[in-house]
């Protein structure tokens, strides 16, 4: 299998993103969205960076960009694909999932370690842990703060669509635990399918041993688990 990992004007991790999943021996190569997406992708990842400079909104233009399109296809047929960060505003921007992310709380940019609690256990990305698990992920982002309608919220998280919350060591959910404001602390959310999910915290940063801690590299790992 061949993770395509989508490099836009002003991504700034795709590279590690590849590093990573190369590393946990998943075979990656980085695709120039003007290329369009390769027949053979059996996976995709939308990296964290500033596609466009983040004008208009932060991914609203890369989200116009024709490989979504094939993006959303991939998706539809069972492709597993990852947004991260910059690629989770994609993401939802492009409609792989609900939702949007917008400016922090605080109004700045927040670039630190933030402890996720995992809402399922059941799905690609989450199958390396259980449900209720703790892992330390770290955040870098000025538009992280994941807004949605109350309905809408109500209805994904009666589908259980939620699949990370930030929280605080101890796995509880409050408002100190949450970086950036986001409702309900949602810090990762899955598409229709469970094979399609965004995050904003980066576990690509969190897969190296040499780097520092590897709580992230379950989440990678959601490539493995998926059989086209």
């Amino acid at each position: 299998m061949t993770v395509s990992v989508v490099r836009f004007g002003g991504s700034n991790c795709d590279r590690d993103a590849e590093r990573a999943l190369e590393h946990l021996e998943i075979d990656a190569e980085i695709v120039w969205h003007e290329d369009g997406l390769p027949d053979d992708a059996t996976g995709v990842v939308l990296p964290g960076g500033f596609s466009y400079g983040d004008y208009l909104r932060a991914g609203a233009m890369a989200a116009r960009s024709p490989i979504l399109e094939d993006v959303r296809a991939a998706a539809a047929d069972g492709v597993p694909v990852l947004g991260v960060c910059n690629g989770a505003q994609i993401g939802c921007e492009s409609g792989l999932t609900d939702g949007a992310f917008t400016t922090n709380e605080s109004a700045r940019f927040q670039c630190e370690h933030v402890y996720l609690r995992v809402e399922r256990d059941d799905t690609p990305w989450t199958a390396a842990y259980d449900e209720g698990d703790v892992i330390r992920i770290p955040i870098a982002h000025g538009e992280g703060r994941y807004e949605v309608g109350d309905d809408r919220l109500a209805e994904l998280e009666s589908a259980d669509r939620v699949l990370f919350r930030y929280c605080d060591a101890d796995g509880a959910v409050t408002d100190g635990a949450n970086p950036n404001g986001s409702k309900h602390n949602v810090a990762g959310i899955l598409g229709e399918r469970d094979t399609v999910a965004v995050l904003m915290p980066h576990p690509e940063r969190a897969t190296l041993p040499d780097v520092g801690p590897t709580d992230g590299q379950g989440v990678l790992r959601g490539f493995d688990e998926v059989t086209l």
